[in-house]
């Protein structure tokens, strides 16, 4: 089938008989005398007059014909009568001065000829030659769809008929030109598409003639509405005159005309009726879009037995139980190890989990209104790892280079019986541009594989629907980039760097009050004779520094606690930043690291500073250091 157009008369005036694109103004108006047109009836083929054939010949016009059970706008077009009985014609012609109405033409068709709406789906809209059938929105006032997901679909501009063997040879899938695609939303889950109600009901007849009638319960203004209607079976397109198909009032104003509708499928029980969504009304900011309303028969309707729905085949993974210190080992990768996790963009990396099962199956099942390319590229530059790096629980969240750390805890005994990992002061991967950005630091564990996460991953719950039972939900897996399992570093392998003690500077070496260690500093006292070769720092992923302080006695007396981190700087500055913080306490060992947002060639400066610790510290002498470990992943 040709591109679906939806005709505005105004529109073709402008377009046909404007002088100029900056003249706008209409021609000259014919009168109707001038008008050139005929209405024959061909005896030939029926008998009774039942054919009739229409024809424009005034030239630069276009054709307006209301023959009574339908319209049309084709310059020749053949209309078959199948009932007797006298039909007003009226023609009409869109000209440069407007539009031009000729003197009605009445004629009379003697004989019924039913070989005209014999066809299967004459029968299945109207039950058949002297009979009618009411049909219902499927959806009711406790909102209920008894046949389709819910009562309204959405299809590209070129989908239509989706029966296969049909004349448009669209196939399954109803395609005819490069704008299709198709949304079937549950109204469960989407119960903005419209309220549930009773929406009256559309009546077909041919009981001595096409006749509708259409009970608009829920749009006053519309009312009851009795017109005709004409199926056309070449082009399964369904034409009403003087009522318009049932619809929701908020889509009132979305289409400038509901009886110019395409037959999406037709049987006995169920009945898809589309129409173009315009860019006008209170759809003016959406794009074009056939809207596609389901429609169930008054017997199947009242005749429907609902389904045991049973228990739900919930996803594998679904409210997972962790033994103690299963999930912690999970995402750390065990104690005194850290594990980098990544949004799974190219797999599936967000669902709407609802009643347990998940619908979507990767990027393009949400794609645009959901998941976008946006969201690839900020995953592709992203990350948060868990560790257990120093004895704590911590976090590092890379937002395309930007980190952000802290500590996480996780509580295995909510109430309504989920897992939760609480960061301190953070989320999961954002998307400032993007509705389903998470914003929460309270993730549920909705969904996670305690035997194969290395592949699985997990789902974490970013907020939560109680109406729908549903958890918007992001995928996350762990980064295996680097080949590791998962120990310290997000799985790389590891590397130690020797470090001579005795060549270690610290103190107050800024003079701002913080206890420097200075391992490498090219613009310090360790650039001429340094503790360690700073061509052989390399690494991918993070490089680990163990130290322990001694002698540090406080001006009070009491034990402090302070925050402490790593700045390090590679030989071009890139990467460059402070690693994630840790608290010092005195006396002790510890773990700091720095986890690079790209791979790390050398180094510039590569110092711990204890942040405001020089300025309590009693006895600076006293206080020694020593670099334990130097690890690189």
């Amino acid at each position: 089938m040709k591109k679906i157009f939806k005709i505005y008369l105004l529109g073709i005036l402008v377009l046909l008989f404007s002088c100029n694109n900056d003249d706008y103004e209409l021609g000259e108006k014919l009168s109707p005398s001038d008008l050139q047109f005929t209405i024959v009836q061909d005896y030939s083929i029926d008998e009774g007059g039942n054919t009739v054939i229409l024809t424009n010949n005034t030239p630069g016009t276009i054709s307006i014909w209301d023959y009574g059970t339908g319209k049309s706008n084709k310059a020749k077009d053949t209309i078959r009568y199948a009932f007797a009985g006298e039909y007003t014609i009226q023609f009409s012609a869109a000209t440069a001065g407007g539009i031009v109405e000729a003197e009605p033409v009445t004629i009379t068709v003697t004989e019924d000829n039913f070989e005209y709406i014999s066809d299967p789906l004459w029968e299945a809209i109207s039950g058949g030659v002297g009979n009618s059938k009411k049909w219902y929105l499927d959806l009711d006032a406790e909102g209920t769809s008894r046949y389709f997901a819910g009562p309204l679909y959405f299809y590209g501009t070129e989908n239509g008929w989706l029966e296969d063997g049909n004349a448009w040879d669209g196939g399954d899938t109803g395609c005819y030109g490069d704008d299709c695609w198709n949304w079937s939303p549950d109204w469960p889950s989407n119960q903005w598409l419209m309220d549930a109600a009773d929406f009256g009901y559309m009546e077909f007849s041919l009981d001595g003639g096409p006749f509708v009638t259409v009970d608009h319960l829920t749009i006053p203004t519309l009312g009851t509405q009795e017109g005709t209607y004409y199926l056309d079976l070449n082009s399964h397109m369904l034409t009403m005159s003087g009522a318009q198909m049932i619809h929701n009032i908020g889509y009132d104003t979305c289409s400038s005309n509901w009886g110019n509708i395409t037959v999406f499928s037709l049987t006995e029980d169920t009945m898809q009726l589309g129409v173009i969504r315009e860019a006008i009304g209170s759809c003016s900011s959406e794009g074009p879009a056939m809207i596609v309303y389901n429609f169930i028969s008054e017997e199947y309707r009242d005749n429907w037995v609902p389904e045991d729905p049973g228990e739900p085949e919930c996803d594998e993974g679904f409210d997972p139980s962790f033994s103690d210190g299963e999930l912690l080992d999970m995402l750390t990768g065990g104690a005194g190890a850290g594990r980098v996790w990544l949004l799974d963009a190219t797999g599936n990396p967000v669902d709407w989990i609802i009643n347990c099962m998940g619908w979507t199956t990767g990027p393009d099942s949400s794609y645009n209104w959901g998941w976008n390319d946006d969201w690839t590229a900020i995953s592709e530059s992203s990350w948060i790892r868990f560790d257990q790096f120093g004895g704590g629980m911590n976090y590092v969240l890379n937002q395309e280079g930007t980190q952000t750390t802290g500590s996480f805890s996780i509580d295995e005994n909510m109430d309504n019986g989920f897992t939760e990992i609480i960061l301190d002061g953070a989320t999961l991967i954002q998307n400032a541009g993007s509705w389903m950005t998470p914003t929460t630091n309270t993730l549920t564990v909705v969904k996670a594989f305690n035997d194969s996460f290395e592949t699985n991953g997990i789902w974490f719950g970013t907020s939560y629907n109680p109406g729908n039972n549903e958890w918007l939900s992001f995928h996350y897996v762990p980064d295996t980039s680097s080949g590791g399992s998962g120990g310290g570093g997000g799985g790389g392998t590891a590397t130690d760097l020797p470090f001579d003690n005795s060549k270690l500077v610290i103190g107050d070496i800024e003079e701002n009050g913080n206890l420097r260690l200075e391992l490498y500093n090219e613009y310090g006292a360790t650039v001429n004779d340094p503790g360690l070769n700073p061509s052989d720092v390399a690494f991918q992923n993070q490089i680990e520094v163990t130290f322990t302080l001694s002698g540090i006695t406080l001006n009070s007396g009491a034990v402090g606690t302070y925050d402490a981190k790593m700045y390090f700087a590679d030989a071009d500055w890139n990467p460059n930043g402070d690693g994630a913080f840790i608290s010092v306490t005195g006396d002790g060992t510890y773990t700091i690291t720095y986890d690079a947002p790209s791979a790390a060639q050398g180094c510039i400066v590569f110092v711990i500073d204890v942040l405001g610790l020089s300025t309590d510290i009693s006895d600076m002498e006293a206080v020694t250091a020593t670099i334990d470990s130097i690890t690189m992943y």
